[in-house]
């Protein structure tokens, strides 16, 4: 255990080690104190224990949970049941999600209390678990649902712009892109790979992706729909342009990790309760498994209260502050910025390294994950940097996002089924705590620093949450256009070869 952990820990420091030397080195040229360079060199260090803690607990645990629950609930044959508990636990996971609670902390004087909009997600991860479960048990076309829900997302965008909520559409997207995160990816994932085991038929490692891109279709609809039938308005918004300081996070610091606990507790608790409560019912697992997923919670819980403690306590004030100071500076700098800490940022985001083992594992290393992360790392790079252009120019979120969905949305007609699938679940991943609590302050202490009022933010800042679970659709599907293209001219050569050899063949005949 002891060498699996130091495993752990070594891949974490390897993906939080480049975004804090970049931080650090700009630190000191912006004019940050001694005491913020030191709060936030700790709180990387602190990051990269609770990432590595948090990656063995997954691997004990959520990974193992969400596939017994799937294979066991497939092989009992009773899909209402099936159904059923894939809606609860849907539900369950999705509250129990670090980075919703910190954007709907953020937007709490529109939607409050804070737990409307994380119930609101969560019954709409709900649902669309229950179709992305029947998507495999009924061996549908993941290609044509997604067609379908967003044109249905996207016709609920227009009904919001006919009535005066526009404002709202950058932030519906973004509850779509924080669902997804490092306490569902790893149950999700393993839930469907689960059912597809159990199910069998055609193609079965590829019927178990899709999970997570239908899973964040159902959020922003949901949220969509809650907007329309509220009666708020952008009123001031506390935690938009008021974010603490480093002093003051640090004077609330016992507050800061006893929240942190109570809530990490109480979000897992729902989900252990809730599959012991299966276990005692159906699964019937041996009690070594269940010493093991024991464990594994334990490691868990340890490594998201150290990995939530140190983004509150450092990395959202850092990162807000650092938005306003380099807007202030220079906003040619600020686009420039964005585009590099996002291509580094997505290698510390704990679900990203969970969805590039499976990736790999399920597809017997056809997708290497390696390939797979520089993929990603581009693409959030381009998306974080063109949302720092949108928010200076100060345009809507939907000139990027519609030609952007229906580009990748095209893409997967002419590329082979698993990257389209892989590709919409990598949308969702790369979107995780980070996004929401450095990039997200980050981009709202930018557009605070010019001028921007609660509108500006709400229309501006908010939404590159959405483009980070955006970008990787195109890029994953790009990877595999040019691995059929590829493959098609190997083709042509091995049989311009055997062609070339019978030729041989027929003139030492002749």
């Amino acid at each position: 255990m002891r060498k699996i952990l130091f495993a752990k820990l070594k891949e974490s420091l390897i993906s939080v080690l480049p975004v804090a030397v970049i931080v650090m080195i700009l630190l000191p040229i912006l004019g940050f104190t001694a005491q913020e360079m030191i709060v936030f060199a700790v709180s990387a260090v602190f990051l990269v224990l609770g990432i590595g803690l948090f990656n063995l607990g997954a691997d004990l645990a959520m990974t193992p949970m969400g596939s017994h629950v799937g294979s066991g609930l497939t092989k009992s044959k009773k899909l209402k049941i099936l159904l059923s508990v894939c809606f609860v636990m849907g539900v369950l996971i999705t509250i129990a999600e670090p980075d919703l609670s910190v954007l709907a902390g953020q937007v709490e004087s529109i939607i409050n209390p804070s737990m409307l909009l994380i119930v609101t997600v969560g019954v709409g991860v709900g649902l669309f678990l229950v179709v992305a479960v029947a998507k495999i048990v009924f061996h549908l076309n993941l290609s044509m649902l997604l067609m379908f829900f967003y044109l249905m997302l996207f016709a609920v965008c227009s009904i919001m712009a006919q009535n005066g909520k526009f404002s709202f559409i950058p932030l519906s997207f973004d509850s779509g892109g924080v669902t997804t995160g490092p306490i569902t990816v790893p149950f999700i994932m393993a839930l469907g790979v689960g059912i597809s085991t159990t199910v069998g038929g055609k193609n079965a490692n590829e019927n178990s992706f899709g999970l997570i891109a239908l899973c964040s279709i159902g959020p922003m609809i949901a949220v969509m729909i809650l907007t329309l039938f509220s009666s708020g308005d952008t009123g001031m918004m506390n935690g938009l342009d008021d974010y603490a300081t480093v002093a003051e996070s640090l004077s609330e610091f016992g507050h800061i990790v006893l929240n942190n606990i109570k809530n990490v507790a109480i979000a897992l608790g729902l989900v252990v309760v809730f599959f012991f409560v299966l276990q005692f019912i159906m699964l019937k697992l041996p009690k070594t498994k269940l010493i093991q997923i024991g464990i594994g919670i334990g490691y868990t819980f340890l490594g998201l209260v150290i990995f939530l403690v140190a983004v509150e306590v450092g990395f959202m004030p850092i990162g807000f502050k650092l938005g306003e100071k380099i807007a202030e500076f220079n906003e040619t700098l600020l686009v420039v910025f964005g585009l590099v800490i996002g291509m580094v940022v997505v290698l510390a985001e704990p679900a990203v390294h969970v969805l590039n083992k499976q990736v790999e594992n399920i597809t017997g290393g056809g997708v290497k994950k390696l390939e797979m992360l520089i993929a990603l790392s581009i693409a959030v790079g381009i998306s974080i940097g063109l949302s720092t252009l949108r928010m200076i120019l100060g345009f809507s979120v939907l000139y990027y996002l519609i030609p952007g969905y229906l580009i990748s949305l095209g893409l997967s007609f002419f590329v082979p089924k698993i990257y389209t699938a892989i590709a919409f679940d990598s949308g969702g991943v790369a979107s995780g705590p980070l996004t929401s609590s450095f990039i997200l302050p980050l981009v709202i202490g930018a557009c605070v620093a010019l001028g921007g009022d609660t509108n500006a933010i709400l229309e501006n800042a908010f939404g590159v949450v959405a483009m980070v679970a955006m970008t990787p659709l195109i890029m994953i599907q790009v990877l595999g256009f040019k691995a059929v293209m590829l493959s098609k001219v190997r083709t042509k050569l091995t049989m311009k070869r055997i062609l070339a050899a019978d030729d041989e063949q027929i003139i030492y005949f002749k």
